[in-house]
């Protein structure tokens, strides 16, 4: 699926540079960041799941353990 980005001036010239430094184009590099944005948030959202779903398990535990 096609999409269009718009970045503003500041964000365009970092992306170029970036690009340049790797040798790649700004699409790969911009595609790259979705992609590490999308694994990153993702993982943290399971974390976050797992948490909300076994804390309760444990709360008793972890308050004396506080103690």
């Amino acid at each position: 699926m096609a999409m269009t980005l718009r970045l503003d001036d500041d964000e365009t010239r970092a992306l170029r540079r970036r690009a340049e430094i790797e040798h790649r184009s700004m699409q790969d590099v911009a595609r790259q960041a979705v992609r590490d944005y999308v694994e990153r948030t993702s993982r943290a959202d399971l974390i976050e799941s797992v948490m909300d779903a076994e804390l309760p398990r444990y709360a008793e535990a972890l308050e004396r353990l506080g103690r």
